[in-house]
């Protein structure tokens, strides 16, 4: 197995390119996959920091409430149309629409 190897290495004629592909992929792989997730990641935390009450979010189980008091780690949301008080996790929020956004309509 290994003379295998080794002849087909020396009828290559030396070129390292084979070898150096995976070093190649790497910093593809970074730009195309993780880099866009870490940007992601960032620009969600800062929604999470901005936001405040009266804002309209969404949680990731697809709940839509009214931000009516916000916590440490929790956020208290009013639901339509019993106004039902809902306290949900900050993480559990998957996009906000602040009220300026959808008074235009």
């Amino acid at each position: 197995m290994i003379a295998v190897l080794a002849a087909a290495a020396a009828g290559v004629g030396g070129s390292s390119l084979p070898m150096l592909l995976p070093l190649l992929l790497i910093p593809v792989l970074y730009l195309m996959v993780f880099r866009p997730q870490q940007k992601r990641q960032k620009e969600w935390q800062s929604m999470l920091s901005a936001l405040k009450t009266g804002d309209r979010v969404t949680t990731a189980g697809g709940i839509r409430g009214v931000v009516l008091n916000i916590k440490d780690d929790t956020i208290v949301i009013r639901v339509a149309p019993d106004n039902i008080k809902l306290e949900v996790a900050k993480n559990a929020i998957a996009s906000v629409t602040t009220q300026e956004s959808s008074s235009g309509s």
